[in-house]
C-alpha cells in the first residue's frame, strides 16, 4: 500500500496573538496529519486527503454557525465538506446527504452534474473544519481533561463529518464518538488526566 500524503492547511486566528502563539506551540507537539490519517482509516478510507483547519474565536464561529446552520450561537466545531456525497459506507441514518431535495428525491441539477473522482494517488480535498478555541477551553474544563485533548477530539469529529458521518441521530452520534475515542486512544490520548 502506498504511503499516505495527507496534508492540513492550518490557520489560527483567535484575535489574540499570544493565544495564537500558544495554540501553535501546542499543535506543534504532535502530528495533525497522523490524526487525520488514523481517523480516515478508522472510517474505512485509505486514500490520502487534505483539508483546512481553522482555529478561531467564539465570535467568528458564532457568525458562521448563524450564517450556514441558522443557529444564533457559538459552537465548538463546524465542518464544511466539499464532497457531494458521503465517502464512508454506513447505514443511511448515520450519514448526511446534500443531493436530495425536500421530497427525498435527487434534484435535477444533481443528476446532470458529472462526478469528479480524485485519482487514488492524489490527496482528496475533504473541505474545511472550524474550531472555536474559547469553546475548546470551556468544554475541556467542564469535562476535566486538557484543552489539547478537546481540540484533537473535535478535530477528529470534524473529519468524520467531512467524510459523511452525521450526528443528528443517536446511531450517527454513537458511531462518531466511538471512532473519535478509539483513534485518540490508539495515539496515546485518554480523556482523563491529560
Amino acid at each position: 500500500m502506498e504511503e499516505y500524503a495527507s496534508e492540513i492547511e492550518l490557520s489560527i486566528n483567535t484575535g489574540d496573538e499570544e493565544t495564537d502563539s500558544t495554540i501553535h506551540e501546542l499543535l506543534a507537539s504532535f502530528s495533525l496529519e497522523e490524526l487525520l490519517e488514523k481517523t480516515l482509516q478508522a472510517a474505512g478510507i485509505m486514500q490520502p486527503a487534505m483539508l483546512t483547519l481553522v482555529v478561531t474565536d467564539d465570535t467568528t464561529i458564532h457568525d458562521l454557525n448563524k450564517r450556514y446552520r441558522q443557529q444564533d450561537k457559538p459552537t465548538d466545531v463546524l465542518s464544511f465538506p466539499l464532497l457531494d456525497k458521503p465517502l464512508v459506507q454506513a447505514p443511511a441514518d448515520q450519514l448526511w446527504s446534500f443531493s436530495e431535495d425536500h421530497n427525498g428525491e435527487e434534484s435535477e441539477a444533481a443528476e446532470r452534474m458529472p462526478t469528479f473522482v480524485t485519482p487514488s494517488e492524489l490527496a482528496m480535498n475533504l473541505g474545511d473544519i472550524v474550531i472555536s478555541w474559547p469553546t475548546v477551553m470551556r468544554q475541556a474544563a467542564e469535562a476535566g481533561h486538557s484543552a489539547v485533548y478537546e481540540l484533537l477530539y473535535l478535530f477528529a469529529h470534524g473529519i468524520l463529518h467531512l467524510v459523511g458521518y452525521d450526528d443528528a441521530t443517536e446511531a450517527g452520534y454513537t458511531v462518531m464518538v466511538n471512532v473519535q475515542r478509539t483513534v485518540l486512544e490508539t495515539m496515546g490520548w485518554k480523556a482523563e488526566g491529560q
